[in-house]
């Protein structure tokens, strides 16, 4: 049913990211899919890493850290983002199509009121992305 899998990452809070980490885990154990785990940076220094080529360096890491923790197929893909606060849903839109993804996987939060003035991360991406969306909430 999937063939690749994309999940999105902020490697500063990837402890927060169990749940849907397990979830991209399982689902591409059961289907046999690639998974590629997507992060947006700047070009500037972040608490993350100084220069685009560090916080590369990381998500690689990541990936391959993720891909013997659950035996699955993964690569990183680094976006980069002016702004990432304003720009990270339309430069993960932009990944899906780059990728050619088949599915998304996300962690997100509860809403809560503030969500229908300044829609989630997940909301958005589910709305425009042309492939199945799974939001995996805390």
């Amino acid at each position: 049913m999937f063939s690749k899998i994309m999940t999105p990452v902020d490697l500063a809070h990837k402890d927060d990211l169990e749940k849907a980490l397990a979830v991209v885990a399982d689902l591409a154990k059961h289907y046999e899919a690639k998974v590629v785990y997507v992060g947006a940076t700047t070009s500037t220094p972040s608490s993350t890493a100084h220069n685009p080529s560090e916080y590369k360096e990381k998500l690689e890491a990541f990936a391959k850290e993720q891909a013997e923790k659950h035996g699955i197929d993964a690569t990183g893909d680094m976006v980069i983002a002016h702004d990432p606060s304003a720009e990270v849903d339309d430069v993960l839109l932009k990944a899906v199509k780059e990728e050619g993804v088949d599915c998304i996987v996300m962690q997100s939060h509860m809403p809560s009121f503030l969500d229908y003035v300044w829609p989630s991360n997940g909301g958005k991406i589910a709305e425009h992305a042309k492939c199945s969306v799974f939001v995996v909430r805390d």
